[in-house]
């Protein structure tokens, strides 16, 4: 991961692209998270209502969709990276597919299992990329 989207550059969100959905594919879903050990899961960024047409996001841009909770400050933003203890971390950002737009009770916090959660049913494909960061 380059240091640009961790705590210890300019905390930008990352740059992703992907292909277009199969067919039936009416938006998408981000949700990029770390597994720091067993039965432990901390996550940086959650996004949904991405439109259709949408097949990339820029570097620190605008979110292209709803902005969901992360788990370091629980704020509707991207979290950078900020890996404490030694050697490499693996973040996994997973693009989701989706055949409708999510629904969320009226004052739900969106955090990313409560995403999962909502999109199970109507999930049609995902991508994954691991990518790795090391504070040393």
């Amino acid at each position: 991961m380059p240091v640009a989207f961790t705590c210890d550059g300019q905390s930008q969100s990352p740059s992703l692209a992907w292909t277009r959905g199969p067919t039936g594919t009416v938006g998408y879903a981000i949700a990029m998270h770390h597994i720091p050990g067993p039965g432990d899961t901390h996550w940086y960024w959650v996004v949904y209502n991405i439109p259709s047409t949408t097949t990339k996001v820029l570097a620190g841009g605008p979110a292209p969709g709803t902005v969901g909770t992360n788990s370091v400050n629980n704020q509707l933003a991207y979290a950078p990276p900020c890996s404490k203890g030694p050697g490499i971390k693996v973040y996994t950002l997973t693009v989701y597919a989706l055949s409708a737009a999510p629904s969320f009770p009226s004052g739900t916090s969106v955090s990313r299992d409560v995403l999962l959660e909502a999109i199970k049913p109507i999930t049609l494909a995902s991508s994954s990329i691991d990518v790795t960061y090391d504070r040393s």
